[in-house]
């Protein structure tokens, strides 16, 4: 099977299980959505949807949150992972939206990176999501499900992995695919027994072949 057909098999399916397929991070901004994606890393979107509202109230934009200080933003986000260095990203990268930004998320890549807190991933979720462009961000679970299926091949690296899938998936689904992905990770593709049994992409799938189809057929 070619990348390429490998490629087109995975993309019907996923289009047909997952059609409205989008961020779980609950936002109603583009301040919203980076707070939030800065309280994702290595914590759950469940988690940080609980967060926010109440963050969100007492910080509503960049200005406020600007002249607030870690010590008071912890208060607001100790439930999460990591709560001292996510509280100091989070006041940082806010002074900088002001200070360079003029308060405004801005919608570069490279401008992007500069903010504190803000890594390769979160800069391509919000370049994505907010501003729709053709990228795709590789969290864990687009690295995992990309290298199980055979859509990223001898992928080491999520920089590997993002450049592979960028040159497949074409700029009309590519913000589709990093959704696809992520949710089949979430729900079905698990870094953890894995529910193949309820995957339709096992007949493409390498990790299905090397791992659970030759135990079948060895019994």
């Amino acid at each position: 099977m070619t990348i390429r057909e490998r490629f087109r098999l995975a993309i019907a399916y996923f289009q047909s299980t997952y059609p409205e397929a989008k961020t779980e991070l609950i936002y109603t901004s583009p301040f919203e959505l980076i707070v939030a994606v800065i309280l994702s890393a290595q914590c759950t979107d469940k988690r940080v949807n609980i967060i926010t509202p109440s963050l969100i109230k007492k910080y509503p934009d960049a200005d406020s949150m600007a002249k607030a200080g870690p010590e008071e933003i912890f208060e607001f986000i100790k439930s999460c992972t990591y709560p001292n260095s996510k509280a100091k990203y989070l006041s940082e990268m806010s002074r900088m939206l002001v200070s360079d930004f003029g308060g405004m998320v801005p919608s570069e890549l490279k401008s992007l990176l500069r903010l504190p807190g803000v890594g390769r991933k979160s800069a391509n979720v919000i370049s994505s999501v907010i501003f729709r462009k053709p990228v795709i961000a590789v969290d864990t679970h687009v690295f995992r499900v990309a290298n199980r299926i055979g859509l990223a091949k001898n992928a080491k690296t999520p920089l590997s992995v993002e450049l592979q899938l960028t040159k497949y998936f074409n700029s009309g689904i590519i913000n589709d695919a990093h959704h696809w992905l992520i949710l089949h990770g979430r729900y079905v593709c698990k870094a953890r027994n894995p529910l193949c049994s309820k995957c339709g992409l096992t007949e493409i799938c390498n990790y299905y072949r090397k791992f659970y189809k030759k135990q079948i057929e060895t019994g």
